[in-house]
């Protein structure tokens, strides 16, 4: 979902660094607004207020991230199920870390039941289990039938856990990642990780 206001992408920029360092209620509109350099009208004007912001924010970020993945999957739909799964890894990894606050901070939330972000992204969360769980489904028709014995929620559900590690136990590894080559050279050695993963649990 493209936005085309200068002004509404520098207030959702700012919300998602205040939103990461101090939580949602520790942030006040006032504080977006100090450091998006607007007015504080101009919150009340495009999103009607601050969970008007968050809501804006969180459908923004998952209906761009939806769309990458669909993007992804229909580009490499020639490929092996495994490899199409791996590009799709890739590609999800690369978005969260390309929004790295914003995603810390939803899945801070997540991890946590936060009622308030859960509700409102229900249904893309839905959609992305639906989207990955059928890309890793695809991947077992090929492998032998001892292999198909797997509890392959198990395997699903550690899957996804590694997928969001790096967004809630960001602390544990943000002090040795610093510029953009060495977050990019993070995203590529993580990724790794877990395609070694999928060809252990695959052979």
């Amino acid at each position: 979902m493209e936005d085309t206001s200068p002004t509404k992408r520098k207030v959702v920029e700012a919300a998602s660094s205040l939103f990461y360092q101090k939580g949602f209620h520790g942030t006040s509109v006032r504080d977006i607004a100090e450091k998006a350099a607007v007015n504080v009208s101009s919150i009340s004007y495009y999103f009607k207020g601050k969970q008007g912001l968050l809501e804006y924010a969180i459908s923004t970020y998952y209906e761009d991230y939806l769309a990458i993945m669909e993007t992804t999957l229909n580009e490499s739909r020639e490929k092996e199920p495994i490899e199409r799964f791996k590009q799709l890894i890739y590609t999800i990894i690369q978005y969260k870390h390309s929004k790295l606050q914003f995603s810390c901070f939803i899945h801070r939330e997540l991890s946590m039941d936060s009622v308030f972000v859960r509700e409102m992204a229900v249904t893309y969360l839905a959609k992305e289990n639906y989207i990955i769980g059928n890309a890793f489904s695809a991947i077992f028709k090929e492998v032998n039938a001892d292999k198909k014995k797997l509890d392959r929620q198990f395997l699903l559900m550690q899957l996804k856990g590694m997928i969001v590690t790096p967004y809630v136990l960001h602390n544990e590894w943000r002090n040795q990642v610093v510029g953009d080559y060495s977050h990019s050279l993070f995203i590529n050695k993580y990724v790794q990780t877990i395609h070694t993963w999928l060809d252990f649990i695959t052979e």
